[in-house]
């Protein structure tokens, strides 16, 4: 009887129950693996920061100095000794130079019973010239930047116009103490017209602009001969030679991609590399068989560069300063273009809109989103996705009315501040081979420190980047 009993036991299959934690951990799992896909074969948004910023755009260039130049020659024989100093601006009958038939020891001469110096050509510095050299000095030491090092050689040249100074007006006082103890056979002469006066002769002093050629500016076989104190000269010499105009012309060579992109200027910001002094010169392009021959005249200044036949210019093409961006940020984005004059407020709000025409000449208010206003033409720009073009806007209290078809583009950039894309567009005030300087201070463009998309291929209007 056991037996049977045990025989006739049946096993019953269990009832499968859901797992709710199983599932919800499932329905994450996907969602994880879902997430990361969209991330790995996704494009990624790189985010840039603006920063203020500027673009210097300039091109170094050797010039050849045209002036109005008279060369005076001497009236007699003899050994002559300078009045004024070169460089230095003389008028009519201002004494400039002495002729003795002798050479004259001034350097090593004494005044009264006081030794002015003891070698040739080594004046002795007054308190006076030391005190101006010493306050120069500390001027520049207080006020010295390494990445203005160019300053340097501003100094040098200031120290050494103390210094001539000085040592001019030293033999001068000595001239004048021969003169007035009577010193036999030494004659006096003086300029003949105003001018500054110049002791180098170089034989371009009659240069005129039709005559510059590359090779003149390329100083090929230039020679120039310096006259100084003590030199004898004859009847006929060129003894020194006045600059009669404050007009003056430098002239270089361009390129013809230089050439090209300047064509159409008038006038162009120049930087002296002598002493980095910038001013605005007008501007001259002759194009010839063989080159490109740009012309910068000036109409001041003149005294500065009076003694230099050739000068170092820098031509400073673009200087803006402005927020920086880069290029690969900027894109175009088209907008419908309205008076302003059809912007109005809602009824219960203070959302910006436009007053369209509804059915059976109902009137709806629709609000707009003002991207840009155009204050020379008083358009104002809005989005193109908020409303269908021929539709018919009302001017608010006025029956005038518009429909909606004209358009045009902006370029701008992604802003994703509040962590979607949103479009901004940007004044380009100049630009570099990555970079654009824009113009700062616009109620619908960017800020100092704003974010934005740095590839805008990256990115669309109002997409989430994090």
């Amino acid at each position: 009887m056991a037996g049977n009993d045990l025989a006739n036991i049946q096993i019953y299959q269990k009832k499968r129950r859901w797992n709710v934690g199983v599932v919800l951990f499932g329905i994450i799992f996907i969602y994880l693996v879902i997430t990361v896909l969209i991330y790995v074969t996704g494009r990624r948004v790189s985010v840039y920061e603006v920063r203020e910023g500027s673009i210097l755009k300039d091109t170094a260039y050797k010039g050849i100095v045209l002036r109005e130049e008279e060369v005076v020659v001497s009236e007699a024989e003899g050994y002559i000794n300078y009045f004024a100093m070169e460089g230095s601006k003389v008028g009519k009958k201002t004494d400039v130079y002495t002729l003795s038939p002798n050479k004259l020891d001034i350097d090593t001469m004494e005044m009264g019973t006081e030794e002015t110096s003891a070698e040739a050509g080594d004046a002795e510095l007054t308190a006076e010239t030391k005190a101006s050299i010493l306050q120069k000095t500390q001027s520049f030491s207080d006020s010295f930047q390494p990445e203005q090092y160019s300053d340097v050689y501003a100094l040098k040249n200031s120290v050494m116009d103390v210094v001539q100074t000085n040592f001019a007006q030293s033999r001068q006082a000595k001239l004048e103490s021969l003169l007035a103890n009577g010193t036999e056979g030494l004659d006096v002469y003086a300029a003949q017209s105003d001018g500054i006066i110049v002791y180098t002769i170089d034989g371009y002093e009659d240069l005129t602009l039709d005559k510059v050629t590359e090779d003149i500016i390329a100083k090929t076989d230039y020679e120039s001969m310096d006259l100084t104190n003590d030199m004898k000269v004859y009847a006929g010499d060129p003894v020194y030679k006045l600059i009669t105009s404050d007009i003056w012309t430098v002239a270089v060579e361009l390129d013809n991609a230089m050439a090209k992109e300047v064509a159409d200027k008038e006038y162009i910001k120049v930087r002296f590399s002598k002493d980095n002094e910038t001013t605005w010169a007008e501007f001259a392009l002759y194009n010839t068989a063989d080159s490109n021959l740009g012309f910068f005249t000036f109409d001041h200044s003149m005294i500065r560069y009076a003694t230099e036949r050739f000068l170092d210019i820098e031509l400073i093409l673009e200087d803006e300063t402005g927020l920086k961006i880069p290029k690969s940020a900027v894109t175009k984005k088209e907008f419908y273009t309205i008076p302003q004059d059809y912007l109005t407020r809602g009824g219960n709000s203070n959302e910006t809109g436009v007053m369209v025409q509804g059915k059976r000449n109902s009137v709806v208010f629709e609000p707009v989103t003002v991207y840009y206003r155009d204050i020379g033409t008083d358009m104002v720009y809005i989005d193109m996705n908020l409303l269908k073009e021929g539709t018919v806007l009302l001017k608010p209290d006025s029956g005038d009315t518009c429909t909606l078809k004209e358009k045009d583009s902006l370029s701008g950039v992604y802003n994703i501040n509040k962590g979607y894309a949103v479009f901004r567009p940007v004044n380009i005030l100049c630009e570099s081979d990555e970079y654009y300087i824009i113009s700062n201070g616009n109620d619908y463009g960017l800020s100092n420190y704003d974010h934005i998309a740095l590839d805008c291929d990256t990115v669309r209007d109002n997409d989430i980047v994090f």
